[in-house]
């Protein structure tokens, strides 16, 4: 789950992390008040600051500074409501809801700061680089060694000569290591303790007086741990999310929309990436990632039917199931029952394999539905692809 930039400084903020004077403001009156009383407070300047979940608002013009209460009043009207593109909204953009009105500060250094798991060693990597205020991927794609990391003993927690070890590769100043150092662990805290998947801080600053400052954060958060985190929980916006993704989450179906044609229900996250590449591969598209989970009920795979035709680009269904917990009969059941009372009229394509696959298929010869069932996943996939272009 992912949250907005406020919702994170607040969090951070419990755990003793600096992160500049601010508020969130939902109307224009709003952000005209926050930027009214920052600036009497004696803030030279406010930054107004879309809070949509995605980055580079920067580049697209959803982050500008202001010097008085009329800059920031005309910023807030730009920016408050726009469609906001960035590299990761896509070309729809995402409409900017809320704003964030928050002090300036004296930069002098912008660094980059990141948790996060490798899941390769099983341990978190802190990760800290002198390029900040970049996009770090693409930090990392032009020199590797741009980035610091320092894996982290679970045991341990981020030790102390290992933030000094991060302070220095920062090339900080004397000065700044021991903040610097109790800064990383009030991070590293906050991302155990609210059982966050990713911690970034882009750009962690440094200010012409020595101080420390997280001048932007971002948080996402293991969807298994929230209900450990009823106030973690609590911050979702829906609002951010692919509606149909929203209302497969309803369900307990893992989906995730995607730009094909071609639609896939698959039980197993690991079929499912398998699903998506051999369509690919043989010439089409894929619609989505669907993942129904191993013990799917009949009620489960209509949603499923559901969110899938909600989509107007779906030409075609593609459900690959290997039976195991998940019955082939009782998919298959479930199948039929849902085409049915949906009025399913888009092809399907089946292979189905493992427990009970004979039943199964004999389920959907049995029930004068056109159903198509490959006996292999290449042929399945040649299958659908053919499907939807005739469709199409």
């Amino acid at each position: 789950m992912k949250i907005h930039e406020y919702q994170a400084k607040t969090i951070l903020a419990k755990y003793g992390v600096p992160v500049p004077k601010g508020e969130v403001a939902n109307t224009l009156p709003e952000a005209s008040e926050a930027a009214r009383l920052l600036l009497a407070g004696g803030a030279s300047g406010v930054v107004v600051k879309a809070q949509i979940h995605a980055g580079g608002r920067g580049k697209g013009g959803g982050v500008k500074v202001a010097r008085d209460l009329a800059a920031a009043e005309d910023a807030a009207k730009a920016i408050l409501g726009m469609q906001l593109v960035t590299h990761q909204t896509g070309p729809q953009g995402q409409k900017v809801q809320r704003l964030l009105i928050e002090e300036t500060a004296a930069i002098d250094r912008e660094l980059y700061l990141g948790i996060v798991l490798d899941r390769a060693t099983g341990k978190l990597v802190f990760m800290a680089s002198q390029a900040g205020g970049m996009e770090i991927e693409e930090v990392a794609a032009k020199d590797p060694t741009a980035i610091y990391k320092e894996e982290i003993d679970p045991v341990i927690g981020l030790a102390g000569y290992q933030g000094r070890k991060i302070a220095f590769a920062l090339c900080l100043k004397p000065t700044q290591i021991n903040t610097a150092v109790g800064f990383f662990q009030s991070l590293y805290k906050a991302f155990v303790e609210s059982d966050a998947s990713l911690l970034e801080i882009n750009p962690f600053i440094t200010t012409k007086d020595d101080k420390l400052f997280a001048l932007d954060a971002k948080m996402t958060f293991d969807d298994n741990a929230l209900f450990r985190h009823p106030d973690v929980r609590a911050l979702r916006d829906v609002a951010e999310e692919d509606p149909l993704e929203v209302e497969a989450s309803k369900y307990a179906l893992n989906y995730i929309k995607l730009d094909g044609s071609i639609a896939c229900m698959v039980n197993g996250a690991g079929l499912a990436m398998a699903t998506m590449d051999i369509i690919q591969y043989a010439g089409g598209s894929p619609a989505n990632f669907l993942d129904v989970g191993g013990g799917a009920t009949q009620e489960q795979i209509e949603h499923a039917f559901e969110i899938l035709l909600s989509d107007k680009n779906v030409k075609a269904i593609f459900i690959n199931i290997f039976g195991g917990i998940l019955r082939v009969d009782r998919l298959a059941t479930g199948v039929v029952n849902a085409a049915r009372n949906l009025n399913v009229t888009v092809p399907i394509v089946l292979r189905l394999e493992g427990t009970n696959v004979e039943e199964g298929r004999k389920i959907l010869k049995e029930s004068g539905l056109n159903f198509q069932v490959g006996s292999t996943m290449k042929e399945a996939a040649d299958l659908v692809v053919a499907a939807a272009k005739a469709v199409a």
